[in-house]
């Protein structure tokens, strides 16, 4: 059978002294620190740049502009026509 998790582990090892075993923890810690501090980091970068008006604005503001023109452009000959014919 498998054994318990933990039971092998080196934290449980009863032949280290408790400082190095606190080093170890204090290690860990850090390094678990340090990596949650570059994904935050990474996340929020990536957020700005997704949300950026800004920028989706210069960049569909032509295909914006020609599609809302061809639309005017189509009501107001519809229009036209309904009040043109007899």
């Amino acid at each position: 059978m498998a054994p318990d998790g933990g039971e092998n582990s080196d934290m449980s090892s009863s032949n280290l002294p408790p400082e190095v075993l606190e080093e170890r923890a204090a290690e860990q810690r850090r390094r678990l620190h340090n990596s949650v501090s570059e994904l935050r980091s990474s996340v929020t970068e990536v957020v700005r740049e997704k949300l950026d008006l800004k920028r989706y604005f210069r960049e569909y503001m032509g295909p914006a502009t020609t599609a809302v023109a061809i639309l005017g452009l189509l009501v107001g000959y519809s229009s036209a026509g309904m009040f043109t014919r007899k």
